[in-house]
């Protein structure tokens, strides 16, 4: 512990101060929590208040902590200190943005933005000006002089830029909006907060309470991932467990939500399996269907079983979904792991192929489903001319009389998920065969040398030698394309007209969740159906986690 002798007068006032400030900080998070409950704050949702209630108390409790240690001169107070300030801080600034409505002129912008281009022009030519010290000789161009006038110019022309796009009107109206109490409040927040941050980070405080070097870093580095760190616990972490707690409620987004318990998962797993007397034998017969529809049968001889859930829909979207991953996959997995090999090769023309197979992965999913959607035109789409051409040469070659399908493609419930399965493989297998490429560029040459010397042909390398050694990689790739499949929505959404397709045969799970929290506005059963997905494609990667552990153990 650092002798407080040794201290000056100024940081020994801060600390003490700091030390008050940590005390009255956890007054004001005790009170604000105490209030969310007493009708002090206007929260009337439940969920607003529990959330606000643990954030509030959690940071009362560190700051107390922060109290002590900090009076104790250890360097973990002032840890715990500058976290607690930094995140008020950001949110104050975030409150105050929002109060001076920010975000909205940031929208008006876009309206007059263009008017102000050309001006930005003019600070980029001053900016090139001030670049022209490196090639100019110094004795002709005085270095001084110039960068003065680069300046000057960048500062013409943003000026200029902001009087084009009415930034000083809108300037006018921000500080007008953040005059109010609760504007000034958040600007009070931060002037509050961006103190406290100066006192503690200050380099004699450092001292003062002991920091070392390596304290510095780890500070540090924590800093920098603060943006990611922030955004993911907001965007990510945040909705996610909201959802979960969404799951439980009848929420419908204009309604407070009411706690139901498991009754959106009870009803999502309610189903009935009956037996039938006959294929054909009525399902009202057999089950209450005022609670359960009938989702499909299976017969066996003159017998059947009937399937039936309260939620057919659900059913259907899983049968879907599915049977959609269970095709996708193999189809852009195995042509993938066929081109990686051929594209391995030292032929001539093999690094513009290789951009060519990738193009359509990083194609945008909403233009090559229009583009899919004209192809499957059954009238004059090419795919189905080029089969009458293929039908046309078989005949007139063999002389015989195949019929032309005349394929309805997306509005034959036969072959609606079909077509969204061929642009899905598609699309994805570029970047599968990109992987797999990468993995070939990993396996030792020896290893096929050592095979030919043994006298081991190309299959017989295949199968013992690129394979085995491709197993991390095949195991990355479908797991990826897996959960990728299980996520099915922008194909079928885009290409689909309804989504649902014909008799529900393109419906899927994500797509089945979109049209149950956002058009019909049941947000709750949404956050529901959402938890089922996930644990679906978690059960699903567990399974494949679980059979590579098995064969690493096997070949090892």
């Amino acid at each position: 512990m650092t002798d407080l002798l040794k201290v000056d007068s100024r940081t020994m006032l801060l600390l003490r101060l700091s030390t008050i400030w940590r005390w009255l900080f956890a007054l004001l998070t005790i009170g604000g929590a105490t209030a969310l409950w007493t009708g002090g704050l206007p929260i009337s949702a439940l969920w607003q208040k529990i959330l606000l209630t643990v954030v509030l108390v959690t940071a009362a409790i560190a700051s107390g902590i922060a109290a002590v240690l900090i009076g104790r001169c250890d360097h973990r107070g002032r840890m715990i200190s500058l976290v607690l300030d930094y995140l008020a801080f950001a949110a104050c600034f975030v409150l105050t943005l929002n109060a001076g409505e920010v975000f909205i002129g940031i929208d008006a912008l876009g309206g007059t933005f263009g008017h102000g281009v050309p001006y930005l022009g003019i600070v980029l030519l001053g900016y090139l000006l001030g670049t022209l010290e490196d090639y100019l000789p110094k004795k002709h161009t005085p270095e001084q002089s110039l960068k003065a006038v680069s300046r000057w110019v960048m500062v013409g022309g943003l000026v200029l830029f902001l009087w084009q796009v009415d930034a000083v009107q809108g300037l006018i109206y921000v500080i007008g909006k953040i005059a109010r109490p609760a504007g000034l409040a958040s600007v009070a927040g931060m002037l509050v907060f961006g103190l406290s941050l100066w006192a503690m980070w200050r380099e004699p405080t450092a001292t003062a309470m002991n920091v070392k070097t390596h304290h510095e870093q780890v500070l540090n580095g924590w800093l920098f991932l603060s943006p990611n760190l922030l955004g993911f616990l907001i965007f990510f972490a945040g909705p996610l467990l909201l959802s979960f707690y969404f799951s439980f409620t009848d929420s419908d987004a204009f309604n407070p939500p009411n706690w139901i318990g498991f009754a959106n998962y009870a009803k999502i797993l309610n189903i009935r399996l009956a037996l039938l007397n006959s294929p054909t034998q009525l399902a009202r017969e057999v089950i209450d269907v005022k609670i359960y529809d009938e989702v499909g049968r299976l017969v066996v001889g003159n017998f059947g079983i009937l399937f039936a859930a309260a939620d057919k829909f659900f059913w259907i979207a899983l049968r879907n979904t599915l049977t959609f991953a269970l095709l996708a996959v193999p189809m852009s997995v195995i042509p993938a792991l066929v081109l990686s090999n051929v594209l391995n090769s030292k032929l001539p023309g093999m690094k513009f192929f290789r951009a060519v197979y990738f193009m359509p992965s990083i194609a945008a999913v909403v233009g090559i489903s229009l583009v899919w959607q004209w192809l499957y035109n059954a009238t004059i789409g090419y795919i189905n001319y080029f089969i009458t051409l293929g039908i046309e040469f078989w005949n007139n070659l063999f002389h015989i009389a195949i019929v032309d399908p005349k394929i309805q493609w997306v509005s034959d419930e036969k072959t609606a998920l079909l077509a969204v399965i061929i642009i899905a493989a598609w699309q994805t297998m570029g970047f599968n065969t990109v992987l797999f490429l990468a993995g070939l560029q990993n396996v030792p040459g020896e290893l096929y040398e050592a095979a030919t010397v043994d006298g081991a042909g190309p299959w017989d390398k295949f199968w013992r030698i690129t394979l085995p050694m491709l197993a991390p990689t095949t195991f990355y790739v479908v797991t990826t394309t897996t959960i990728q499949a299980m996520q099915v929505f922008e194909q079928v959404f885009i290409l689909m007209n309804p989504p649902e397709g014909p008799n529900n045969s393109t419906i899927t799970l994500v797509l089945y969740l979109y049209r149950s929290g956002f058009q019909n506005f049941k947000q709750g059963y949404a956050s529901a159906i959402a938890w089922v997905l996930f644990i679906v494609i978690f059960g699903l990667t567990l399974i494949q986690f679980q059979r590579q552990r098995k064969s690493s153990i096997y070949e090892s």
